[in-house]
């Protein structure tokens, strides 16, 4: 196989407790990357071990980290490689899969794999920061983050855990309303509020140097449920209560601790936190044409 130029060592970090990898996923990869010619290290550690492994295999310094894994894996990867760190391929292994689905499209691993180490090219990917966190697909400031666990379930195929959920996100949906202002605007209000990278954004280009900003505005349990259920079966950007707008720079605010869900992953921001995009979060190691979602 021939690698793209400079790739010679390689790290692969495997969760096996991740949604959709498997128990003979690391057989299946030091299967694979033994096809490369190429020097390469298999990790499987414990779901508690996850991030030693990933500081480890950044720390060999390689010429390419491959991540198996979930949207946190992911994300927590790109975190410790930064821009100047090793090239990542970060393959869909979670259930979300929000990155792998916006760099190589929805196909299984071996194929995004495969199509990395046979036409990718090193990518530099912006993304947003907020609270010292990183994401490079999308992050969800405000009681809608909730709704994450229904659209799991239904996706599961689990209907009633999926309304079970559901009931309790509506619960909560109306404890605390987001202040916000987008680059020094006027200060505006909203049930919450979405940012979008461009990797993924259908209304930028990925040279753009920007987020797009949503603004999600319910008035009640109704408009809330609907809101909720577009989320679970289709795009809640087409939701009439959605207003979307261009942001280099956010400022968010509410009276307590404000739920979070960054590239699939559940974090708690302090109550009062700024988004930033980062043209230069990661390097990834992608085709020259990916296949957005």
């Amino acid at each position: 196989m021939n690698l793209p130029g400079g790739v010679s060592r390689i790290e692969a970090v495997v969760n096996t407790a991740s949604g959709s990898v498997g128990p003979d996923a690391p057989a299946k990869m030091e299967a694979f990357l033994a096809e490369t010619g190429a020097s390469f290290r298999v990790t499987a550690p414990a779901p508690d071990q996850i991030l030693q492994a990933l500081t480890s295999a950044v720390d060999a310094g390689p010429d390419l980290l491959v991540i198996l894994a979930g949207d946190g894996t992911a994300r927590a990867a790109a975190e410790l490689c930064g821009p100047k760190g090793p090239v990542v391929a970060p393959l869909p292994g979670g259930t979300m899969n929000m990155l792998p689905h916006a760099v190589y499209g929805e196909v299984a691993w071996p194929d995004a794999l495969r199509g990395a180490l046979t036409e990718g090219r090193e990518r530099m990917v912006g993304g947003g920061e907020v609270g010292g966190h990183t994401f490079l697909v999308a992050a969800i400031l405000g009681a809608p983050a909730l709704w994450a666990p229904a659209r799991e379930a239904a996706r599961f195929g689990k209907p009633g855990l999926a309304i079970r959920r559901a009931q309790r996100a509506i619960r909560r949906a109306f404890t605390g309303r987001l202040r916000y202002s987008i680059d020094g605007g006027a200060r505006e209000k909203a049930e919450a509020m979405v940012f979008i990278c461009p990797i993924a954004s259908r209304a930028m280009p990925d040279e753009a140097q920007a987020l797009e900003a949503a603004a999600l505005n319910v008035t009640g349990a109704g408009e809330a449920l609907r809101l909720g259920l577009t989320a679970i079966l289709g795009d809640w950007r087409d939701d009439p209560a959605v207003e979307i707008e261009r942001c280099e720079l956010a400022r968010v605010w509410s009276a307590g601790g404000i739920p979070a869900l960054l590239d699939g992953e559940t974090v708690r921001l302090a109550s009062l936190a700024e988004v930033r995009f980062r043209p230069d979060v990661v390097r990834v190691l992608a085709p020259p044409k990916a296949r957005h979602p």
